[in-house]
């Protein structure tokens, strides 16, 4: 554990980790778009530069309860929820958000404002508010721009978060429950069980693993959940072998011996004392396949086979804004890529920190 701690790219990717975790389980209550799916559109709005700012109008429904003046400040929200719901789902914004260029405020507190068409003002419609609508104006900035719905890129990118990170979370544990589980009755009992799992083994290794995917993502349908099964159904094999040749090598040892000369059944000397053995080597290869369930899941979504709209991914945005490389707009796909890119190399250089410091021939 010393060896791991002062290893620097053990830290650095650690950190990273950590970093898109939070993200990720903070999600909507530090996004910009707290709407569901961050999908609140404005195609007046689409492709603007980050940093760009706009003068939103917020027009609030009647039942909206305030005891403020005119121009809207302090305004009581009767729409609040659980944070917790609103961290975890989001929430339908309680107002009619209208981008404008100006607006005027009168005497009798008749709202004049001109509605935002593009970068040019004077081209808006020019409308009136009565007095007695409740209302409110922000600027609002959006501190990656928009894409081309007019959709807070910020937004979209930190709740593709939450996709990824589950996705590995899940699939992982899908792998890890019947490589493990195969791995580990294979290995112990050998014979004609070995030699079924291992037939089954090479059958499923024989076959692209994308390929494998993609008929299985065909077969449960396109989605959200189906994505997970699909790639924990193909990633089970590699950690079977793994834990395979794990329990082949240590029933051999004299403390599984002394248990099975103390009684001891076989799923307690298997669950209880081999298996808690394999944790390292393990642990290397569970990193391994996070970083390969991030990139399946990104592929999957780019084919538009995997998370379908309006539920961002990051695998999706760059199939989305993938034509704007070649134009001004390059942004939009390089950073859903660099998200993506920095997120896997993490976990590999987690992998590779993780064997290095538990390898007995390195010390």
């Amino acid at each position: 554990m010393k060896k791991f701690l002062k290893n620097p790219l053990a830290i650095a990717s650690c950190s990273v980790i950590i970093f898109f975790t939070l993200i990720a389980v903070l999600g909507y209550l530090i996004t910009p778009d707290q709407t569901p799916y961050a999908n609140e559109q404005h195609l007046e709005l689409g492709v603007k530069k980050p940093g760009f700012k706009v003068l939103m109008l917020k027009i609030y429904p009647n039942d909206y309860s305030n005891n403020t003046s005119p121009d809207g400040n302090k305004l009581a929200d009767n729409h609040k929820q659980f944070w917790l719901k609103t961290m975890l789902f989001g929430k339908i914004s309680p107002t009619e958000n209208i981008p404008i260029y100006k607006y005027k405020i009168f005497s009798d507190g008749t709202l004049q404002y001109e509605t935002y068409t593009g970068d040019t003002p004077n081209e808006g419609e020019t409308k009136l508010l009565s007095k007695n609508v409740k209302y409110e104006i922000k600027q609002q900035k959006y501190l990656l721009g928009t894409d081309k719905y007019g959709r807070d890129l910020l937004s979209q990118i930190i709740i593709g978060t939450r996709v990824s990170l589950s996705v590995g979370f899940i699939a992982v544990f899908i792998a890890l429950v019947i490589g493990v589980t195969l791995g580990a009755l294979a290995g112990y009992y050998g014979g004609k069980f070995d030699a079924v799992i291992m037939w089954l083994i090479n059958v499923i290794w024989s076959m692209p693993t994308i390929l494998l995917v993609i008929a299985i993502t065909f077969a449960l349908g396109k989605g959200f959940w189906q994505v997970f099964f699909a790639v924990g159904l193909t990633m089970w094999v590699d950690i079977a072998r793994m834990v395979r040749g794990q329990v082949m090598s240590l029933k051999q040892k004299e403390f599984v011996l002394a248990g099975k000369a103390l009684g001891f059944s076989d799923i307690r000397l298997l669950f209880s004392h081999i298996l808690p053995n394999t944790v390292n080597a393990l642990t290397v290869v569970v990193a391994s396949n996070f970083a390969t369930a991030i990139l399946q899941e990104a592929g999957l979504s780019f084919l538009g086979i995997g998370v379908q709209p309006p539920m961002p991914s990051w695998g999706g945005m760059i199939k989305e804004n993938y034509g704007y490389i070649i134009l001004d707009a390059a942004y939009m796909a390089i950073v859903p890529g660099l998200a993506i890119m920095l997120l896997v190399l993490a976990f590999f250089l987690l992998g590779n920190a993780v064997r290095q410091a538990f390898d007995v021939k390195q010390r």
